[in-house]
């Protein structure tokens, strides 16, 4: 179990901020130099069974069988953009850098190849 578990903008809004994206919209950017490996938060809001702008679909395993399950973003993750080359990636909903990230970066992660065979 993480010791600082972050999920709310209280306790994100130490390490990360919303910003215009030259990538999308409004992104997620580093309020500090996040480590590589390093927790950054957790995806926080609702279950959902209903696709959405800040949905994140999460497959959930009990015993033999998968379940995807959607979480509708209500935190300041939900800003997190797309990119092939991303310095994040999650762990059911937890996020954590997969590279340095510095101070003022836009933090990303990857969609999946589902995302891109709808494009």
């Amino acid at each position: 179990m993480k010791q600082d578990l972050r999920h709310h903008n209280r306790e994100l809004r130490e390490w990360v901020y919303a910003a215009d994206s030259s990538l999308h919209g409004t992104g997620l950017f580093a309020r500090k130099s996040i480590a590589a490996g390093e927790y950054i938060g957790s995806y926080h809001g609702p279950k959902t069974s209903r696709n959405g702008m800040y949905v994140l679909w999460v497959c959930e395993v009990e015993g033999e069988s998968e379940k995807w399950v959607g979480c509708s973003g209500r935190n300041l993750l939900r800003y997190l953009n797309h990119a092939r080359q991303y310095n994040a990636e999650f762990d059911g909903l937890d996020l954590y850098a997969v590279a340095d990230i510095a101070e003022g970066e836009e933090i990303t992660f990857y969609y999946g190849d589902e995302f891109h065979e709808q494009l």
